[in-house]
C-alpha cells in the first residue's frame, strides 16, 4: 500500500497515511500516522502538535522516503513498537522487536497491585522476583520504584533474555543504582533449581507468564503475528499449565505471608483461585483491569 507522495502539508500528509492504516484495519490509523510521522522526523509528539497548529513545515530531518516505509510496515500490521523499536510503561521505556513480548497497559495494573502491597508491609529491603520476564519491564519497574529493594528476574528464551539483557542496560544508564540490585537469569521459571538459593526468603513475586488458552488463537496480526508463542500460550488448551507451575514455584519462594500477583486471561480467574488455595497459599482474590475484567491473581502465603 502507498499514500499520496504529491501532499506537502504535514497534516495532508499525516491524513493521507492515516487512510492507509485505516484501510488495512488499524485500530488506531491517526494516532499511529501521527507518531510515526514524529519518530521519522525526529522529533516529539508535542513539537509536532505545534507544527501541525501553527500550520509550518516539517524539519529537515523529516525524511518522506522513511515514513512511507514506516506507514507501509504498519499497514501490513507489523507491530507499532517494533517500527519505533522501544515501548512505553510506567515510568520507563524498553526496547522491543522480533522475539520479546510487547509490554501492555493491562501489565501495569499487575505491578501497581503488587507494589501496593509493598507499602503496607513492614520490610526494610524486599526481595521480589520476576518470572518470565520477558523485555523485563516488570523487574526494572520495581527495582527502579523500590530504591531498597532487590530484584531477580528469570527469562527461558536467549532470544528474548538478550532483549532483557539490553533493557538493563538501558535503565542502568538512566538509574545506575539499579545495577547491585537487578538480577538477570537466564533459565526456566518453574524449575526448582532456579533461583533455589532463595527459596522461603521472597517477599513477592509478581509475574506475566504465557496464559493464552491454546484453543484460542488470537485474532490481531500483531500479536499473532509477532509476538513470541513461547510468551503467548499457556502450554494447554485452557492455557492454565504453565500459570499453575508459575504457582508452584512461587509457593516455594515465597516467605511465610509473601505474596504472589500474576496476570492471567479474563478466563481463568476462578481456576487460579481454586488451585492456589490448595496449593500452599491462605488467601486469594482476583484483581480487574481498568475495563472491568479479571485479570491478575492476588495470593498470600499461608503461614506453617
Amino acid at each position: 500500500m502507498t499514500f499520496s507522495s504529491e501532499t506537502t502539508d504535514a497534516a495532508r500528509l499525516m491524513h493521507s497515511a492515516s487512510d492507509v492504516l485505516r484501510r488495512a484495519g488499524v485500530d488506531t490509523p491517526e494516532h499511529d500516522a501521527k507518531l510515526l510521522m514524529a519518530h521519522a522526523a525526529g522529533i516529539s509528539l508535542r513539537d509536532l502538535d505545534m507544527i501541525m497548529l501553527m500550520g509550518r513545515d516539517l524539519p529537515p530531518s523529516f525524511d518522506r522516503a522513511t515514513y512511507r516505509a514506516m506507514i507501509e510496515r504498519r499497514a501490513a500490521r507489523e507491530p507499532l513498537q517494533y517500527i519505533v523499536g522501544i515501548a512505553p510503561f510506567r515510568y520507563l521505556e524498553v526496547e522491543v522487536g522480533p522475539g520479546v513480548f510487547i509490554p501492555r497497559p493491562e501489565t501495569e495494573i499487575v505491578v501497581q497491585a503488587g507494589l501496593d502491597w509493598l507499602a503496607t508491609v513492614d520490610v526494610q529491603h524486599p526481595r521480589v522476583v520476576d518470572l518470565c520476564a520477558g523485555s523485563g519491564i516488570i523487574g526494572l519497574s520495581v527495582a527502579v520504584e523500590v530504591p531498597n529493594g532487590d530484584v531477580w528476574a528469570v527469562e527461558l528464551s536467549e532470544t528474548t533474555y538478550t532483549w532483557t539483557e539490553r533493557n538493563r542496560q538501558r535503565v542502568i544508564h538512566d538509574h545506575p543504582d539499579v545495577v547491585d540490585r537487578y538480577h538477570l537469569v537466564l533459565g526456566d521459571a518453574t524449575a526448582d533449581k532456579t533461583l533455589r538459593d532463595l527459596d522461603g526468603s521472597v517477599d513477592l513475586v509478581i509475574t506475566n507468564p504465557p496464559y493464552i488458552p491454546e484453543s484460542e488463537i488470537p485474532e490481531q496480526p500483531e500479536v499473532r503475528d509477532h509476538d513470541p508463542e513461547l510468551a503467548l500460550y499457556g502450554g494447554s488448551a485452557d492455557g492454565l499449565r504453565i500459570p499453575e507451575r508459575i504457582i508452584d514455584r512461587s509457593a516455594t519462594l515465597l516467605r511465610d505471608g509473601g505474596a504472589l500477583v500474576m496476570e492471567h486471561d479474563i478466563s481463568q480467574g476462578d481456576a487460579l483461585c481454586e488451585y492456589v488455595l490448595t496449593h500452599g497459599f491462605g488467601e486469594a482474590r482476583t484483581g480487574n483491569d481498568l475495563t472491568g475484567r479479571p485479570r491478575y491473581l492476588f495470593a498470600l502465603k499461608m503461614a506453617k
